[in-house]
């Protein structure tokens, strides 16, 4: 049986990732012109006694609420915080943002950050951004998710990262070292196929989402990205998912069903269980999502993911907040972000409660040094992409997306339409 915790997790997790095609709604909301943050904020935004509105989406509640109380039980503004329900939030944003009833801040899923920042319901704060002396340590993937025409308008929240785990228990027992990563995504598929070789009823070698998109650009986009190719154009419209990089990907994977390591329900699973084999030990390796390692009850490995012939990455999901068009208390704002990213914020909240920091400088600190392992996944975190693209939803992560026609193809068929499947992707990116 999964327990309570895993199965909230689980349900988060594949909210996150499942998230609806709502955004497109939001083209008759917003507006394509955006507001600026007055450029005269200190640089530490004004802290005195304001009252702040919040908007985070449910997933991240635990996150939100302990960064809340840590900024009111310190600070001379006062922040009201409203969790909203995962399935509800796109539409609330939505109806907010053509009233102008938008609050004075709100975190975003970063697959929306994009569209939400082309439809101007963010403010501009390039200047307050520059103006940090660690900006250059701030997540990336994050950042240029909130960048358009060379304006910062987001900073990172709370970030999700995917990463490879190992159950070290089936590793040894399969005859491998249980402490030495897969350098390369051969090591992840021989390990895959000497876990499934002890042929115990019940486990597999690896275990996947071949029916849920997301939960596959989720942990397959860091492999092509390892190996130094990347999965969309600069601008996000054009799919590059038909490289060398990614053609190998398809082929370990192809090749890994092929020979029965994968577990037997990863062919139609679209989400809701993709993890639970692993978090119930009877998966010996696969890429997993960083944000559940606390909750596993057996000892893990865990390490960047691979490329075909070495390198790690990861994929930087969570979200990204930022002040939006309608608050008109931009100072006081500021002050939440520029604490949010502050070291009190990042390692005396988030890292204190298990959660990754979104500054690669404090990546090894007093919380995560107590578990290498979370050490190495506040490292990887800095070589980690976030790609962006305004049709992103549609190509990706909805039911039936070209992209699941492109796995599905490759991976269960023949393998031989990615070209044309690659084509479909670039159709609805360009759109």
């Amino acid at each position: 049986m999964m327990h309570s915790r895993s199965r909230t997790a689980l349900r988060t997790l594949t909210a996150a990732l499942a998230a609806g095609v709502l955004v497109g709604s939001l083209t008759a909301c917003g507006s394509s012109s955006t507001t600026t943050a007055p450029a005269d904020i200190p640089a530490e935004g004004t802290d005195d006694g304001t009252s702040l509105t919040l908007w985070t989406r449910a997933p991240l509640e635990k996150q939100a609420k302990e960064l809340v109380e840590a900024y009111n039980s310190s600070h001379k503004n006062q922040v009201e915080l409203t969790v909203v329900p995962n399935d509800d939030y796109v539409a609330k944003v939505g109806a907010a943002a053509g009233s102008g009833g938008l609050p004075d801040l709100f975190a975003a899923d970063i697959v929306y950050v994009p569209n939400w920042v082309q439809q101007g319901l963010f403010q501009d704060v390039t200047s307050q951004i520059d103006g940090l002396s660690y900006k250059d340590t701030l997540n990336k993937g994050h950042l240029d998710a909130g960048t358009l025409d060379g304006k910062q308008y987001v900073l990172p929240f709370v970030l999700d990262l995917s990463v490879m785990m190992w159950n070290k228990d089936l590793v040894k027992e399969a005859g491998l070292d249980p402490e030495k990563a897969p350098a390369t995504l051969a090591d992840f598929a021989k390990t895959a196929k000497a876990v499934q070789a002890l042929n115990k009823p019940g486990v597999s070698g690896t275990s996947t989402g071949l029916n849920c998109g997301g939960c596959l650009l989720f942990t397959w986009f860091p492999s092509i990205w390892a190996s130094g190719e990347d999965v969309l154009n600069a601008d996000g419209t054009e799919s590059l998912l038909n490289n060398s990089a990614a053609k190998d990907v398809y082929s370990t994977w192809k090749d890994l069903q092929a020979s029965g390591a994968v577990a037997p329900g990863s062919t139609d699973e679209t989400g809701a269980t993709w993890v639970a084999g692993f978090q119930e030990g009877n998966v010996g390796i696969m890429p997993f999502p960083a944000t559940l390692l606390p909750g596993l009850t057996f000892d893990a490995g865990v390490a960047g993911i691979p490329g075909v012939d070495g390198g790690e990455s990861t994929f930087v999901g969570g979200d990204g907040i930022g002040i939006s068009k309608d608050s008109k208390q931009s100072a006081q704002a500021w002050n939440f972000l520029s604490w949010l990213t502050s070291e009190d914020a990042q390692v005396g909240v988030l890292a204190k409660g298990g959660s990754t920091v979104a500054r690669s400088d404090l990546a090894d600190n007093e919380y995560s040094a107590k578990d290498p392992r979370q050490v190495a996944i506040n490292e990887v975190a800095g070589k980690g992409k976030t790609p962006v693209a305004l049709n992103f939803q549609q190509a990706f992560n909805a039911p039936g997306s070209p992209w699941l026609t492109l796995v599905r193809n490759a991976v269960l068929g023949d393998g031989n339409t990615v070209d044309a499947d690659n084509d479909e992707i670039t159709a609805v990116l360009a759109q």
